[in-house]
């Protein structure tokens, strides 16, 4: 009887063991499988991809950045080339890019990180930063910076002629990324990305003569003959993965076609989405009479409102963006 009672705890005890190991087994396969972690990101909260209206917006296979394996279609090219009536073809635009990848990076270093937690300031220009004493908090976004996309990045501050100097309190002191084109361009530092959004040819061969031979043509206002920036940190925002351009994308996808294309800033932000994990979104917004004033200037044209840009729009975005919980948006004033 006791040798039975024995056999029976024995049985039992390596029952219990198989049924342990296997278990622990189990545990480890889920903790240790590729498939288990299905966060797109390390942060707390990722942008949310169960948001149906972000969702439908939102097109994950989008190639923001012009490189040599992602450039624009030619049917793509048609619509860019009427932003600005471009009257140059294909042909012309495709020896304008060869030319342009013997200068600057041929593939953007961008890619997605799932063991970090990117997040970004996206900075604009509205006048209601005036006072906001935003500056720690968007200095905040990028203060472990260890490599600008991988980690912490900061739009711009200061979209297109936007500056820092003397506003610090208010936008912060440090850029990662500025956002610009010719007619707007300002020197850089040697750590900030040059993030260049073209409207028409003449605008990448300014970026290939300003960092060369100095640009010496004509626009509907003055441009930098010379720049100085890095040229290893240059970023061109054209692409959409063969089938657009960004600009074409952010227009018809984010905006409903509304207004002729959309403002540098929004871009900026559509960008920011892409790239990053959380987005803060600071100095946008037109000031009480319609107008997109500046912090950094008094407006002299008080009938501006915001040129050939859906502002209302685009603003109204940017709040359903907020309400969703995809973004924080910080409005000022």
């Amino acid at each position: 009887m006791v040798s039975k009672v024995r056999v029976f705890i024995l049985l039992l005890c390596v029952g219990v063991f198989v049924v342990l190991r296997e278990r622990v087994a189990e545990v480890s396969l889920e903790n240790f499988s590729p498939f288990h972690n299905t966060s797109p990101c390390a942060c707390g909260k990722c942008l949310s991809e169960d948001d149906v209206w972000f969702t439908q917006r939102f097109n994950k296979s989008v190639e923001p950045f012009l490189s040599a394996k992602h450039s624009l279609s030619e049917a793509a090219f048609r619509w860019w080339k009427g932003i600005q009536l471009e009257k140059r073809n294909f042909i012309y635009y495709s020896a304008t890019v060869d030319n342009l990848f013997k200068t600057f990076p041929a593939t953007p270093d961008v890619e997605a990180s799932s063991d970090r937690c990117r997040t970004c300031a996206v900075v604009g220009n509205s006048g209601n930063l005036n006072g906001s004493r935003y500056g720690p908090l968007i200095d905040f976004h990028d203060q472990l910076l260890a490599t600008p996309l991988d980690t912490h990045c900061k739009f711009p501050p200061l979209m297109n002629t936007g500056r820092t100097k003397g506003y610090e309190a208010d936008v912060g002191k440090r850029t990662t990324h500025h956002v610009m084109y010719p007619e707007s361009a300002v020197d850089l530092d040697n750590t900030t990305h040059l993030v260049l959004v073209p409207f028409k040819i003449q605008d990448l061969e300014w970026l290939i003569k300003a960092f060369t031979t100095g640009f010496s043509g004509a626009s509907y206002m003055p441009v930098k003959s010379h720049i100085k920036a890095n040229k290893d940190l240059v970023r061109i925002v054209l692409n959409v993965n063969f089938v657009g351009s960004f600009m074409r994308y952010v227009h018809d996808t984010w905006l409903e076609k509304k207004g002729r294309y959309p403002s540098t800033g929004f871009m900026a932000l559509v960008l920011a989405l892409h790239i990053c994990d959380e987005v803060s979104v600071f100095g946008y917004g037109a000031d009480k009479d319609g107008n997109w004033s500046h912090y950094f200037e008094i407006l002299k044209n008080k009938h501006l409102r915001t040129g050939p840009h859906a502002g209302t729009h685009e603003y109204d975005v940017i709040q359903q963006l907020h309400k969703n919980q995809i973004i924080h948006f910080f409005k000022g004033w």
